[in-house]
């Protein structure tokens, strides 16, 4: 044993202990596990039969409470742990507050049914960063506390307070970490072309996880400027989904005005789907100056509240997946601008050299028929005839998908805009989907779309309707074949007349089906948002075959 040089003596059994019990809360960096450690050498130091620690809110209320010598049966009876008032609520900030008998204190106002009895008493407050972070408590002691029993918990509250103190620090540098990677996640799948729900929901989830919330929900802005939850991570996500928080102070200041906020209940809240939760937290996702949504992150009632840190990291982890969805929209639209180039210099090829092309192949076939005096052979007659047919067929749908891709539709029939899509989509699926449209339940010329029928549509479906059709034909067709792994596809497009006018597309396929417990993707999101903004609804089902899915999408005409 060594010689303590100062005092010229070995340290005592008891200063070893002390000793070694500093430094393993030294080399302690989990909060939890450093609290238990500090409870139990506290009690082991003094000789206390019951010790705690107890972190309480402004209240007084207890937020986290550990402790050693209460057995769990009775800690359970007793089912929640004391507030910091009467005696408790006496104890100093510095020194310490020592009683031989708790009971003869002023303060005292009884201990709960049940609880263990106890006599002398041994209180210290453990300050972290210059503030109070907890409370120490020990009790019965045999003979009562003395000084060195002082000096003991406030040598081990001093050293907690250091070593809480750089465990916070450690979880906070953790955290920052998370919230980088999460961030650099988000970055990558708006880079890969990820769906912009699916890039939502992982920053929901992220943040949810991170920030140890309950739920985590985004509120993004409607059409109208209408602030509603339009993703949901968590807990509560058929209440919460769809919410509209407009007329929410808190969310409104967090988009307008970039105000992020943390409160310690949603008690009160007007909708009674937020009102149950406890700590909540408002974190502004904005990019340029202007927002984009609001992150909102909720614990259930009694919950640790959330903390300065907290909303920093989150304000930032949520402003920079703003950002990167505002440059992702930059770099989509720059891909459009060049997809419009593109699809204006296929029309004009098409125009200029395919149908040319067509209309040389169609006038020698013309030629062939009347080069001669002698009458051809029927069989012939009926291949030229034919081939004719088929040349001139080809010519219109050339002129359809011309005009489609030259002006995005203005001006085209809506049942030819929907067969160029369905058509389009025979590459992404290897084969081609069949095509029914209907008006009042007869179908126009078994769904040709050149024939002079279709017309008819175009007085019944509004202009600003029929792009949100075609938008859901092309959209369903586009998860069909990324998710359905279907041999055959069946669009219909049905429609019935004023006055209960409306318009039902459905997309059928034999596919793998619906998933019992359906991931939210961002096609099938957007197939939502279009129904409810038009009025109508959508819904993805096992078809009555019983094989693949069914989706349908349904809409007023106007």
């Amino acid at each position: 044993m060594s010689v303590d040089e100062s005092s010229g003596h070995a340290p005592s059994d008891s200063e070893v202990a002390l000793l070694d019990a500093i430094l393993g809360l030294a080399a302690d960096l989990d909060i939890q596990s450093l609290l238990t450690r500090f409870v139990v050498a506290s009690t082991e130091l003094t000789g206390a039969r019951y010790g705690a620690i107890n972190i309480v809110d402004e209240s007084g209320t207890s937020t986290t409470f550990v402790q050693s010598g209460v057995d769990e049966a009775t800690a359970a009876f007793l089912g929640h742990p004391p507030h910091a008032w009467g005696v408790l609520g006496s104890i100093p900030d510095e020194g310490v507050l020592r009683l031989h008998d708790l009971s003869a204190h002023p303060a005292f106002r009884g201990l709960p049914p049940g609880h263990p009895p106890m006599g002398s008493f041994l209180g210290a407050a453990v300050r972290v960063g210059g503030a109070r972070f907890g409370t120490l408590y020990l009790s019965e002691k045999a003979g009562g506390f003395h000084d060195r029993d002082e000096s003991v918990a406030l040598a081990l509250a001093a050293a907690a307070a250091v070593a809480v103190q750089n465990a916070q620090l450690y979880a906070l540098e953790r955290r920052r970490q998370q919230w980088l990677t999460a961030a650099q996640v988000i970055t990558t799948m708006l880079l890969e072309d990820a769906g912009d729900e699916d890039v939502l929901v992982r920053i929901a989830s992220s943040a949810r996880e991170i920030d140890q919330a309950d739920t985590a929900a985004l509120v993004l802005p409607g059409r109208r400027g209408e602030l509603v939850v339009e993703i949901v991570s968590g807990a509560g996500e058929q209440e919460l989904l769809g919410l509209d928080l407009t007329d929410d102070e808190r969310v409104r200041s967090a988009f307008d005005d970039g105000t992020g906020q943390f409160v310690t209940t949603m008690e009160g809240a007007a909708d009674p789907a937020l009102a149950r939760y406890g700590p909540a937290l408002f974190a502004p996702m904005r990019a340029a100056g202007q927002g984009v949504g609001v992150m909102l992150l909720l614990r259930r009632a009694g919950a640790e509240p959330f903390t300065d840190s907290d909303l920093a990291l989150s304000r930032t982890f949520a402003s920079q997946a703003a950002l990167a969805f505002v440059l992702a929209e930059a770099r989509r639209a720059q891909g459009r601008a060049v997809l419009d180039d593109e699809r204006t210099r296929i029309a004009r090829d098409l125009h200029d050299l395919a149908i040319q092309q067509l209309f040389a192949a169609g006038m020698q076939l013309e030629s062939a028929r009347t080069s001669t005096d002698e009458p051809l052979p029927p069989a012939l007659a009926r291949t030229l005839d034919s081939a004719l047919g088929l040349v001139d067929a080809g010519i219109q749908q050339i002129r359809v998908v011309v005009r489609t891709l030259d002006d995005g539709g203005v001006g085209t029939p809506l049942v030819e805009r929907v067969a160029v899509e369905v058509e389009l989509a025979r590459t992404s699926l290897g084969f081609a989907p069949s095509l029914l449209i209907s008006v009042d339940g007869d179908a126009l010329a078994d769904g040709v779309p050149w024939s002079p029928a279709p017309s008819l549509l175009d007085d019944l479906v509004a202009p600003g309707r029929a792009n949100n059709v075609v938008a859901v034909v092309r959209e369903a067709l586009s998860n069909t074949a990324r998710h359905a792994h279907s041999n055959s596809v069946a669009v219909r497009l049905m429609l019935t007349s004023p006055p209960q006018g409306s318009i039902v597309v459905e997309v059928e396929d034999d596919g793998v089906g619906v998933p019992a417990a359906p991931t939210r993707a961002s096609g099938t999101k957007n197939l939502a948002i279009r129904a409810r903004q038009s009025g109508g609804t959508f819904s993805l089902q096992k078809p009555p075959s019983g094989r693949g899915a069914l989706l349908r999408w349904t809409a007023p005409l106007d």
